[in-house]
């Protein structure tokens, strides 16, 4: 269990890269599970900058269905270290035959093991039993890094792994002291949107993390701090990986000043200097909140993180608190005092949040009405020849039963179309038939 803000990509790569001491035509050596992209990529880089020098072949498995192909019996032997989130792995073990082959593995590591060994859908524990099952090799070694631990992961160790050795650096669950911490009431939620408008005229020293608790609410902020005049952007699941790719590096780079995101990057992604975490909506879990607020203050860095809580949020605000606290912060004494929460609704809130109500501030049927307006100038913009070519018959038909109108050419039009039947008439009295011939009279 590594402390936040201790590195941890830079933490388990030594002693991996101690034990295999050189590169060796065995195949993938070390076998590195991280629960997001992001964080698969960071380890990436940092472990190609360790092995400068070393020479180890480092390799990340970026698109599962172009490795499929692209490795063999032969390609495998050519990496020492491979890097990969589960579900990309497990679709190359799945293939048939496999298409890649980790019996020669030394080193399991298991990034921000508590996230992966969560179940439900935001877990990765049957994954991972599959990817424990192919590391079959008799020397293979299984080591777990996380800036907490769960009480769920230390109980399996206990039970699957032998002769298991436990280090904790600092306090276990707790935050590191180099983050300034406060607690920020708003009222309600409508009372958030005003506060980080508040901070924002203040003026604050960028970059800033903000963290919200669903993708939809992400999507609502950013529309709302958009036009704030400062550099903004939004990262969350639902964004392509290329997306996500260009938003990182342009806020790495200095062009984003102001990040929003959900829970993807609460785990393990390092950026250097983040001077301000804000929770836009308060953590579900004391875990989630030291995760949260390790964006900032990172390898004895100063850095600030100020959560903002609502009458709503009182049940969850104790263990909040209490982490605080641990930190040296100052904390009100009523927060500590609260009632603490039954372990069933604590389990439940941690897989579901609370129910918000929406950041936007325009009106529901403006927004309706906006999008119905839209979908209707796209039709109409779709079949605008067919609809003015099926108009025009009907048009004229009007016009010619009209018998007056305020219009410019009413007049004009009714004597054109008087003229034309009057003649129709003249000649149709003038027609005759005679013997079966037609023959036209005239008038003399």
């Amino acid at each position: 269990c590594a402390s936040r803000g201790s590195e941890n990509a830079s933490v388990f790569p030594d002693p991996v890269g101690a034990h295999l001491q050189q590169p060796a035509n065995l195949g993938f050596r070390a076998l590195i599970i991280s629960p997001t992209r992001e964080l698969a990529s960071q380890t990436y880089r940092e472990l190609l900058r360790l092995s400068e020098g070393v020479g180890f072949r480092v390799h990340i498995i970026d698109k599962a269905s172009l490795a499929a192909k692209k490795y063999g019996p032969q390609s495998n032997k050519k990496y020492d270290i491979l890097v990969s989130t589960p579900n990309r792995l497990i679709y190359l073990l799945k293939q048939d035959p496999p298409a890649v082959d980790l019996s020669s593995v030394e080193w399991l590591v298991v990034d921000e093991s508590d996230k992966l060994f969560e179940g439900g859908k935001t877990g990765f524990r049957e994954q991972l039993a599959t990817v424990f099952l192919a590391c079959s090799g008799a020397k293979v070694r299984r080591a777990f890094f996380s800036a907490t631990c769960t009480s769920e992961v230390e109980q399996w160790c206990r039970l699957n792994l032998d002769n298991l050795v436990s280090v904790n650096i600092g306090h276990r669950n707790t935050a590191v002291e180099t983050v300034e911490q406060e607690l920020l009431f708003v009222g309600t939620e409508n009372g958030k949107l005003v506060a980080v408008r508040d901070i924002v005229k203040k003026g604050f020293l960028p970059p800033m993390l903000v963290f919200v608790q669903s993708i939809e609410r992400a999507r609502e902020l950013f529309h709302e701090l958009v036009y704030e005049g400062i550099n903004v952007d939004v990262i969350h699941a639902e964004r392509t990986q290329q997306q996500r790719d260009n938003v990182v590096s342009s806020f790495r780079s200095g062009k984003i000043w102001v990040l929003i995101c959900t829970a993807l990057l609460a785990r393990g992604i390092d950026f250097k200097g983040v001077n301000l975490v804000l929770n836009y909506d308060f953590p579900t879990s004391s875990v989630e909140y030291i995760h949260r607020i390790g964006r900032t203050g990172r390898a004895g860095h100063q850095g600030k993180a100020i959560t903002l809580f609502t009458e709503n949020d009182k049940p969850l605000l104790r263990s909040i608190a209490n982490v605080i606290k641990q930190a040296g912060c100052p904390v009100p004494d009523y927060m500590i005092g609260f009632k603490k929460i039954h372990s069933k609704v604590k389990r439940r809130l941690e897989k579901k949040p609370p129910r918000r109500t929406t950041i936007c501030t325009t009106p529901r049927f403006l927004m309706k009405k906006k999008g119905k307006e839209q979908k209707t100038g796209q039709k109409r913009a779709a079949s605008g020849t067919q609809k003015g070519e099926a108009e025009a018959p009907q048009q004229q038909r009007e016009l010619k039963k009209r018998k007056g109108g305020a219009g410019p050419h009413t007049e004009a039009t009714q004597k054109m179309v008087s003229g034309v039947k009057a003649k129709k008439t003249k000649e149709k009295r003038g027609t005759r038939k005679r013997d079966g011939r037609t023959v036209v009279q005239t008038d003399h």
